[in-house]
């Protein structure tokens, strides 16, 4: 009867109690939480509606300020003190004074409860083009209707759309694309390598401790490495499973609790492709909620990206547990085994230096790495928010459990003579030479 099971049971039950298994299933979703929500809360702020008092001391910005959609520019006089009063008082969500004299340029800003980040800029943006009109007709005597004429027509402006297989379109933001990848891929490789040196170390401690020769006396070496490689992997998928689970009810419940924070007017990258230029910026959707704005946010399916990500930490685990799993039975210490590490290794390595350096996630080079087993992991989940033919997602898992097999027969045949073999340090050739018998 196989052992399997019973190794598996062991491996998972005896990792599942550690401290950093809890610790780092609720530290990671809170970070990815945070991740998530934070720009698109920025972003739900920015369009807040803001009343702006304006008290200036020259009587120039007066009646000038353009009234938007969003900003409302009101002059109802009297002193300084008075309207910050009625600020605090929640009549405007703040006071602008325009300093006299010389320092006509300058103003301070007073509010009560912080305004939306955008705030500060798109006042400076009002008052230079209002003192820059003035230089305009004062200084050059140039009309400003026929100035305006002149810039409205010069202005350019470039919407990002990407078109799939079947010609249909979306809007792409581009750099958040990327980045998302970017993360994508370093957590691919942070949580391969943490799973698969734990299956590398377990094999060394309990070849050094001596502890194996009595359970191969009644465990098969393979049994004993696929029991120990599924094992873990159970693990990893519990723990993915659990931090999925946390972080959809850290999201339920932001939404629950500040309802208000994400039920504002946001615009939707989406509509950018049906907008004329320079329009963009006044499209949007009322009563949106906190999932609609992530969803508006991020220009891809989260679902995918999800299913992806534990498609490809799943069998990338396993490619690499089970290599390391074979190099972990050759050695007797955890020194020895970093000659045998590090150029196992550096396909990942050279896979995060390719996505943080390249340029577009469709260049040859990653593309290239995207179907090679030993690097797609990385550089797939670098691409998929960018969008990837199927041809070349189903490729690249065929290739990648394929390999697995082959990375599994291989570490079979170094296992089973490497568990037994003690106070000798082994070399490339000595390994190819268990790997031939």
């Amino acid at each position: 009867m196989s052992k399997i099971p019973i190794i598996i049971a062991r491996e998972f039950s005896s990792r599942v109690k550690k401290k950093s298994f809890i610790i780092t299933t609720i530290l990671l979703p809170l970070v990815m939480v945070a991740m998530i929500v934070i720009p698109v809360y920025v972003m739900s702020q920015q369009d807040k509606e803001c009343t702006i008092y304006v008290l200036d001391d020259n009587d120039y910005f007066i009646n000038r300020f353009t009234n938007t959609d969003k900003l409302h520019f009101e002059y109802p006089g009297g002193e300084l003190e008075s309207l910050k009063q009625r600020c605090v008082r929640g009549e405007c969500d703040a006071v602008l004074h325009i300093l006299g004299g010389s320092q006509s340029n300058q103003a301070n800003l007073f509010f009560e409860e912080e305004p939306p980040l955008s705030l500060k800029g798109k006042v400076e943006e009002q008052m230079d083009k209002i003192i820059f009109d003035k230089t305009l007709t004062d200084s050059f005597h140039i009309d400003l209707q026929k100035y305006e004429i002149i810039k409205q027509t010069s202005q350019s402006s470039v919407a990002t759309i990407q078109i799939d297989a079947d010609g249909k379109e979306r809007a792409s933001l581009m750099e958040l694309n990327r980045f998302v990848g970017i993360i994508c891929g370093v957590l691919i490789y942070f949580f391969v390598f943490m799973y698969a040196n734990q299956v590398m170390r377990s094999a060394i401690e309990e070849k050094s401790n001596r502890i194996i020769e009595i359970i191969i006396s009644s465990v098969k070496p393979f049994e004993f490495m696929m029991g120990k490689i599924v094992g873990v992997a159970l693990v990893g998928i519990l723990q993915f499973a659990l931090q999925i689970g946390i972080v959809f009810v850290l999201l339920v419940g932001i939404q629950f609790c500040l309802p208000s924070s994400f039920t504002e007017t946001t615009v939707t990258a989406s509509e950018v492709a049906t907008t004329a230029p320079g329009a963009a910026d006044t499209m949007a959707i009322q009563n949106s909620t906190l999932f609609s704005d992530i969803s508006s946010y991020y220009s891809f399916p989260f679902t995918t990206l999800i299913i992806c990500f534990f498609v490809y930490f799943l069998l990338g685990y396993l490619i690499y547990a089970s290599l390391y799993a074979g190099l972990g039975s050759a050695t007797d210490n955890e020194t020895d085994s970093n000659q045998f590490v590090l150029p196992i290794s550096l396909p990942l390595i050279f896979t995060i230096m390719a996505i943080t350096m390249e340029s577009s996630p469709q260049s040859g080079l990653i593309r290239c790495l995207s179907i090679i087993p030993f690097t797609s992991p990385i550089a797939m989940l670098y691409r998929i928010p960018s969008g990837v033919p199927v041809w070349e997602l189903a490729l690249s898992l065929i290739l990648l459990f394929s390999t697995f097999l082959l990375c599994v027969w291989i570490s079979a045949k170094i296992y089973r003579v490497g568990l037994l073999m003690y106070g000798k340090k082994v070399t490339w050739k000595e390994l190819w030479r268990w790997i031939r018998m």
